[in-house]
């Protein structure tokens, strides 16, 4: 096994909000939704089956606290939690916050038109926020 590496999709997709205990917490680039990615800090994962048994308990820590942390700051209806790994195989989990009216909405938020950008202030507003939340 290697050193953990960021895939390049995901660095490139989204911006680093901060590091939590096992994981990356990151900011997709899609203002259309408040949209928070969690990536487990250990190389060469695919799967959550994969992670130790500890790993997986932080994991889901880290993955309601986030929920819960978003749901605050956003005031949502709902938050989405999901992992695909259909294009980007390395294990990460989406927390997306939902709101009827919302471009997707009652739908999945992946694929759905085209990504619109945060303004850079906005986008640390938010993080800030959330940080402030977790």
């Amino acid at each position: 096994m290697g050193s953990f590496e960021l895939n390049d999709r995901i660095r490139s997709d989204s911006q680093m909000a901060s590091v939590l205990g096992l994981c990356q917490l990151r900011l997709m680039n899609d203002r259309r939704w408040p949209w928070l990615l969690l990536i487990p800090q250990r190389p060469e994962i695919e799967e959550v089956y994969q992670l130790t048994p500890l790993d997986q308990t932080l994991l889901t820590f880290e993955m309601c606290e986030t929920a819960r942390a978003l749901k605050q700051v956003t005031g949502c209806e709902k938050v989405n939690i999901g992992a695909l790994g259909n294009h980007v195989r390395q294990l990460h989990m989406h927390v997306i916050a939902r709101n009827p009216g919302d471009p997707a909405w009652p739908g999945p938020a992946w694929g759905v038109g085209n990504a619109e950008p945060y303004d850079t202030n906005d986008a640390a507003d938010l993080i800030a926020a959330i940080l402030d939340a977790l």
